[in-house]
């Protein structure tokens, strides 16, 4: 049974839709004692996992029993807010009609940042996982809501060719849709009645840890929302800022108040992260400082330092970011691999409220629904990414002028690489193959 569902999971192109893209049939071969489902959301403004919840709650259990029967897995938690009311409800329901006895409900604190995996491993389990570990080196295995409902579908042999996406902020009808992998996204905005001002800028996931992105950009495995804000809106601009102004900010600027430190949810878990010490490093210019600048690896880049600690505009998670790059750039490896016995003795005091970060983000007006569509979205052209998961890009299999069915496979995973699978989301005449393979509907 278990080489059943890795099979039918790596053959779907299953891939973690909440975070990097990791493949599933990876995560899920190994050995675990609990499956723990993502459904914090803990990003202001999304709600398609809150939605799915509520809406698909029969094939998240049954795509998290999978996983335990993948993994060996005794228990599986549920871990969400109380505040999604609908989804508990029908949650309830479901696992009681399914006599699903192994699998429970757990009610996460409403706070920032409930998703990070180590964060929630913490919260349910009590186990801390160790610096620069994962879950599975505690007995857990975390997955998203929506990895899982596309998991119980690729034991039906659907594999993964569309993505629920929140698309929010100033458009006119904030939505949540289902689109297929590789629509661009002015084509999904324009699901939401387009967007509501002139000038604006695009996030892609959500405001704390979403990227900019262009209009021309699409649709991928991992989209998780998209966010249209004013160009000139702070959240915007600081995204925007290069990173050696960030550098010489901090040389400037930082006063080692500590702040940033007292927010950081991986040094309160334990972790030897501590990113004032970072900052006075690059303050001073001690580029060398190894022992100092290498705790950088240990930042999940949550942005709860820069956006709700550092009261003077400054950015420990973009300037970590960039030494992990240089580092990765120059072959260094994360030399920290200590195991906390215990987290923080006040961590319960320093989690960070998710309504006050609304505010403290100045999102507060867009604060809506989103309600979930249930029409199926068509387009006229999709072009799928060949490298939208970690890993090595899928080997097209396909060529130019060639007619797909939409379900087809059409990239695969390169002979002893990681990687996944890739599958027409239209039905029509392939375009392109280069770095991205284009389908257009005849």
């Amino acid at each position: 049974m278990r080489e059943e569902i890795i099979a039918a999971v790596k053959a779907a192109g299953v891939v973690g839709a909440g975070g990097a893209g990791f493949p599933t049939h990876v995560k899920i071969n190994a050995n675990a004692e609990i499956v723990l489902v993502n459904g914090a959301e803990c990003e202001p403004l999304l709600r398609a996992d809150q939605h799915l919840m509520g809406s698909e709650s029969k094939k998240l259990i049954i795509g998290i029993n999978a996983v335990m029967l993948a993994t060996g897995a005794s228990k599986g938690y549920i871990a969400l807010k109380k505040k999604y009311e609908v989804a508990v409800a029908n949650l309830q329901k479901t696992l009681k009609q399914l006599d699903s006895q192994g699998i429970e409900l757990f009610f996460l604190p409403d706070m920032y940042p409930a998703g990070d995996e180590q964060v929630l491993v913490h919260e349910v389990t009590g186990r801390i996982v160790p610096e620069g570990g994962i879950p599975p080196n505690v007995g857990v295995v975390v997955s998203n809501v929506q990895t899982l409902i596309n998991i119980a579908q690729s034991l039906e042999g659907q594999p993964v060719i569309e993505k629920y996406v929140t698309v929010t902020g100033a458009v006119n009808n904030p939505v949540t849709v289902k689109v297929p992998i590789g629509m661009l996204i002015r084509e999904v905005i324009d699901l939401a009645g387009g967007t509501a001002i002139k000038d604006y800028a695009l996030i892609d996931g959500g405001p704390m840890m979403g990227k900019l992105i262009d209009p021309d950009a699409t649709v991928r495995k991992t989209t998780g929302g998209i966010i249209v804000l004013p160009a000139g809106h702070s959240l915007v601009v600081q995204k925007k800022l290069p990173w050696i102004v960030m550098a010489n900010r901090a040389k400037a600027v930082c006063c080692n108040c500590r702040a940033c430190t007292d927010v950081c949810p991986r040094h309160l878990l334990g972790h030897g992260l501590e990113p004032h010490r970072i900052m006075q490093a690059i303050g001073r210019g001690q580029i060398n400082e190894s022992e100092v600048l290498s705790k950088a690896f240990l930042c999940s880049e949550c942005g709860a330092c820069d956006t709700y600690g550092c009261t003077m505009g400054l950015s420990p998670r973009r300037i970590n970011s960039e030494l992990k790059r240089q580092f990765a750039s120059a072959g260094i490896k994360n030399p920290h691999n200590a195991k906390p016995e215990s987290s923080h003795s006040r961590r319960e005091y320093r989690r960070i409220p998710t309504k006050r970060l609304l505010y403290r983000l100045g999102l507060e007006n867009y604060e809506h629904q989103a309600p979930l569509e249930l029409e199926p979205v068509l387009s006229h052209e999709v072009r799928i990414s060949l490298s939208q998961h970690i890993g090595a890009p899928a080997k097209p299999i396909v060529d130019i002028g060639q007619m797909v069915n939409r379900g087809d496979l059409i990239a695969i995973v390169p002979e002893g690489a990681l990687g996944a699978n890739l599958h027409a989301s239209i039905s029509g005449q392939i375009f392109n193959v280069d770095g991205w393979i284009g389908i257009q509907a005849i």
